[in-house]
């Protein structure tokens, strides 16, 4: 089955325990500037720029998607560990690219400044990478 990526404005019981399990994998710096997942959790879905990716009911790796004047920023993509290597993170991050140009907006990763982990992805993807 795929990995269909959404929108989540309204996360049930299950998608929060999910997306807790989520950010509990990721390291502090992308949490950042929110002092925990919870707090994450609560200002993304709040602002509606939450996106995450189901497989079977459960989700398993979650981003959030601004949309911009000018372009879009992807930010904060994590991918529980026990499902790393799978897909997910790409899945999401093409689903960011696709809905950014349909559009018409370029899309832009988003990180903490002296990550090599974005900065690899962003170097991987061709996609241009914004300090948080």
């Amino acid at each position: 089955m795929p990995v269909y990526v959404e929108t989540l404005t309204d996360p049930s019981p299950q998608d929060r325990i999910d997306l807790a399990k989520i950010y509990a994998d990721a390291p502090n710096w992308l949490l950042a500037p929110h002092a925990d997942a919870d707090a994450l959790i609560t200002h993304a879905v709040a602002d509606g720029s939450l996106i995450a990716g189901r497989f079977n009911d459960r989700l398993l790796g979650a981003a959030l998607l601004r949309q911009g004047g000018d372009h879009w920023q992807l930010s904060h993509l994590c991918v529980r560990k026990v499902t790393r290597r799978r897909g997910v993170g790409r899945r999401l991050l093409e689903e960011s690219q696709r809905l950014a140009g349909e559009a018409g907006k370029p899309l832009r990763l988003a990180a903490p400044a002296g990550q090599l982990d974005a900065q690899a992805l962003a170097a991987r993807t061709h996609l241009p990478l914004d300090r948080l």
